[in-house]
C-alpha cells in the first residue's frame, strides 16, 4: 500500500460531480473462474445544475451508468473492466465517457469473517466531459465487521490524478450500517462524502454530504435499490440508484 501511495498524485479541487458507481465495497469476490457482471444505474431528478468544469455532465435530471465486468482469479484476487460508461443528460444527450480496470484484493471469505478488510485499485480512462484529466486513479481500502445481523464496512477513498504531491489526493470516504433481516435481505443506511484534498480539508459547509438509504436483495440476481439525500449545498438533493449482479457461468 505505501509504494502504491508512494506513485499516485494528486487531485484538483473542483465541485463534486455525478458518479457512475455508487456502492460501498464489502470485500466481496467472484469465485476462482468465475465472471461476474454488475450493472450499475443512477438518475438524480433534483441535482446540481452548474456543471463541475466547462463541458462536464450535469448531475440534475441525468442517467448515469456502467456495467462492471469481473473474473474471479483466486481466493484473494479479482480483476475487473468497466465498460462502458455511459450517460444521460438533458444538454448532450447520451455520451461513453471512458472505461476503468480494476484490481480487488480482499482477505478470502470475507462474508464468512468477523473482521475483513482488502483493498481495490481502480485505473480510468475519461472521455474530457467527464473528467478534466484523461488519466484517474482510485484508492479504496476496504474495511468492516460482520456483527450479526449488522454489518460495519468503511472505505476511506482516495482520488488521484497523478498530478502533485500525495497532500493534493482528494478524499472521498463511504460508509455502510446495514441490518441483516434475513440472509437473503438487508436494509442499509449509506454515507458518500467528497472533503476535498488531503492536505487542505473542505470547510464542512462546502463539502458534499449524501445519506442513502438502501434495500437488498441477495439471490441468483443481487439487486441493491436506493434513495441518497444530500445533507449540504454541495450535494445533489435527490439521487436514485439500482444495482444489478449476476454470476455469468
Amino acid at each position: 500500500m505505501g509504494l502504491v501511495l508512494a506513485v499516485l498524485f494528486g487531485m484538483p479541487r473542483f465541485a463534486i460531480a455525478q458518479a457512475d458507481e455508487i456502492q460501498v465495497y464489502d470485500g466481496g469476490l467472484a469465485g476462482v473462474g468465475v465472471f461476474n457482471l454488475t450493472w450499475h444505474n443512477n438518475y438524480t431528478p433534483d441535482g446540481l445544475t452548474e456543471s463541475a468544469f466547462p463541458g462536464a455532465v450535469v448531475s440534475d435530471q441525468a442517467l448515469v451508468g456502467v456495467m462492471e465486468w469481473a473474473y474471479g482469479v483466486n481466493s484473494w484476487f479479482e480483476a475487473g473492466l468497466y465498460l462502458p460508461l455511459y450517460s444521460i443528460d438533458k444538454d448532450q444527450g447520451l455520451t461513453v465517457n471512458g472505461a476503468k480496470l480494476r484490481t480487488l484484493f480482499a482477505v478470502p471469505n470475507a462474508a464468512d469473517r468477523t473482521f475483513f478488510y482488502g483493498a481495490n485499485f481502480e485505473f480510468s480512462y475519461n472521455a474530457k466531459r467527464w473528467d478534466p484529466r484523461r488519466i484517474t486513479s482510485e484508492i479504496r481500502p476496504i474495511i468492516g465487521w460482520h456483527l450479526d445481523p449488522i454489518d460495519l464496512i468503511v472505505n476511506p477513498i482516495l482520488d488521484t490524478t497523478y498530478e502533485g504531491g500525495l497532500g493534493n489526493l482528494e478524499v472521498v470516504p463511504a460508509m455502510r450500517l446495514a441490518y441483516n433481516i434475513s440472509p437473503t435481505w438487508a436494509v442499509a443506511v449509506e454515507e458518500y462524502a467528497d472533503l476535498g484534498l488531503l492536505d487542505d480539508l473542505l470547510p464542512g459547509a462546502e463539502q458534499a454530504h449524501q445519506l442513502y438509504g438502501c434495500l437488498n436483495y441477495v439471490g441468483r440476481v443481487e439487486v441493491e435499490a436506493g434513495v441518497g439525500f444530500g445533507l449540504t449545498d454541495a450535494a445533489d438533493s435527490l439521487t436514485l440508484k439500482l444495482i444489478l449482479a449476476a454470476d455469468l457461468n
